[in-house]
């Protein structure tokens, strides 16, 4: 699960200006080579299999690489691999590996490092954090010879040359791995090598001399970080960062403004939503959950948090997505039609109920607040620390009946266009907090039926209505209000080109251009 870093209040703001800019600035006697790169967080792993943060793997994408990517423009297109197949049955995939490759410390890549670098996601023992669909999906994985290698699936799955490319599955060397220094010492295959990581301050990357295609345009990458979104603005703008993001949608305009500058505005992947615990009273009453999603003004939601920046949510799939059905009707803002469904409910004066969220989409909580105070209900806020939420918010169902929580709101992106990865975690049955995402107890035999068939079906014109179905059915049950989903905004300076923001939010710079 990812999360929002744009919104914050305006005392952190203030602080961040004098505190976190002059930390900045003492980080910054390097060469014009050096690209700089600020970002919201600092990385959480140096081992690209231990995160699910899209933060850290801008950190980590110059240095790693997979055997597929997804490029600029969303196509699948080799990298380590230069050709791929499946059989019949769609279980059973085989890659061709480049030639002619070495890790950073010398180490070959060749079909052995890639059946390293897969099973360490199959041993139980090892319990990498981005192991979850991983070891769900693969079966097994075997050297057939050199420069070949394959994959044996577990049943057939149509999203599995999509899990390949995102961030999860990058080729490791064996021999870092084997030495328990990759957290810390990051060897990979990449067009930068890991330089250091000083702690709390920054993460230097230098340009691979020995690396197999094309070399990249700059000499360095240096990463810095700031949680506080008037830091990156300022940083930007005053020369001390080439590359920000995320930009907050409230400094779009100095920047635009700016000729010294050039904002990057992509469409996004995350679903901002609040998640019904649809195992409580009364929410577990469907007209309930609809009338919250028709007492929930999308479009003000996005002109005042967005600055118009993102797009009301219809689906529980984002627009990037090809499987996104734009026909799907949506819950369009009706009070009086919220108050008629409430009263057929047997709740004609409204209802109380609570809803955990971290501190920085409590803006979203109290937006939420107001409008739903105009139907009759009370929504009682509890703003937590990202850590006290996780914990809320992942409890099982008998924790959130004992703590009386009815709500719970967050934001989901896997990064990857295939709607199982978007839709299983959140709405399957199998997928009930604490063990995945759905943290509503939501429960649909036949959405778990649409979720496996559409996962299993390799036509994609043939998976195309069922993904549609699913998404209807989601709506019409309602376990979630959806919200919206967001633009990626960056900024980054004129002299800089070839730098893109993936639809997950990662941030690619291992290309980019800086100009004198």
């Amino acid at each position: 699960m990812h999360f929002d870093p744009f919104l914050s209040g305006g005392r952190r703001l203030a602080f961040g200006i004098t505190f976190g800019l002059g930390a900045l600035l003492a980080t910054t006697a390097y060469a014009d080579t050096v690209l700089s790169v600020v970002q919201a967080e600092a990385p959480r792993s140096m081992d690209p299999g231990d995160h699910t943060a899209s933060a850290t793997g801008t950190v980590l994408e110059p240095m790693f690489e997979g055997l597929v990517k997804r490029d600029e423009s969303a196509n699948i297109v080799p990298v380590l691999a230069t050709e791929w197949s499946t059989d019949a049955t769609g279980t059973l995939w085989t890659f061709k590996l480049r030639p002619g490759v070495t890790f950073h410390d010398g180490t070959p890549f060749n079909a052995d490092a890639v059946v390293y670098s897969i099973q360490r996601f199959l041993d139980p023992a090892r319990g990498l954090a981005a192991a979850g669909r991983i070891k769900v999906v693969i079966d097994s994985i075997r050297a057939v010879d050199d420069l070949t290698v394959e994959f044996k699936l577990k049943s057939p799955y149509a999203g599995f040359l999509e899990l390949m490319t995102t961030g999860t599955p990058k080729m490791v060397s064996p021999t870092a791995d084997a030495a328990g220094t990759l957290a810390t010492t990051p060897v990979g295959t990449g067009p930068f090598k890991f330089t250091e990581y000083k702690s709390g301050e920054y993460v230097l990357e230098t340009r691979n001399e020995n690396y197999w295609g094309t070399p990249p345009n700059v000499d360095q990458l240096r990463f810095t970080w700031s949680g506080e979104p008037s830091v990156l603005a300022m940083s930007v703008q005053s020369g001390d960062a080439d590359v920000v993001y995320p930009l907050q949608p409230a400094l779009v305009l100095a920047v635009q403004s700016n000729p010294e500058l050039k904002l990057i505005d992509s469409t996004g992947s995350f679903i901002y939503w609040l998640s019904i615990n649809t195992q409580m009273k009364p929410l577990d009453d469907v007209r309930v959950r609809q009338a919250l999603n028709f007492a929930t003004d999308r479009q003000a939601l996005v002109a005042a948090l967005l600055r118009g920046f993102g797009d009301p949510a219809n689906s529980p799939l984002a627009p990037s997505n090809p499987f996104y059905d734009a026909e799907l009707a949506t819950y369009n803002y009706d009070p009086e039609k919220a108050k008629a469904l409430l009263a057929d409910a047997g709740l004609p004066n409204g209802f109380t109920m609570t809803t955990a969220v971290s501190q920085r989409d409590a803006p979203i909580a109290a937006a939420l607040q107001g409008m739903w105070s105009k139907v009759g209900v009370n929504l009682e806020i509890r703003n937590l620390e990202s850590g006290v939420w996780s914990q809320v918010a992942f409890a099982d169902p008998s924790g959130k009946a004992a703590d009386n929580l009815g709500s719970t709101i967050a934001s989901w992106s896997t990064g990857a266009y295939n709607p199982d990865l978007q839709l299983r975690p959140l709405y399957a049955t199998a997928s009930w907090s604490p063990g995945g995402a759905n943290l509503g107890f939501f429960s649909d035999p036949h959405l778990d039926e649409l979720i496996d068939q559409g996962a299993s079906e390799l036509d994609e014109a043939k998976a195309k209505p069922i993904y549609v179905e699913a998404q209807k059915l989601i709506n019409e049950q309602a376990p979630h209000v959806l919200l919206y989903s967001k633009h990626n905004l960056a900024a980054t300076s004129a002299k800089v080109s070839g730098v893109w923001v993936a639809p997950g939010g990662a941030v690619n710079v291992a290309w980019a251009t800086k100009s004198e």
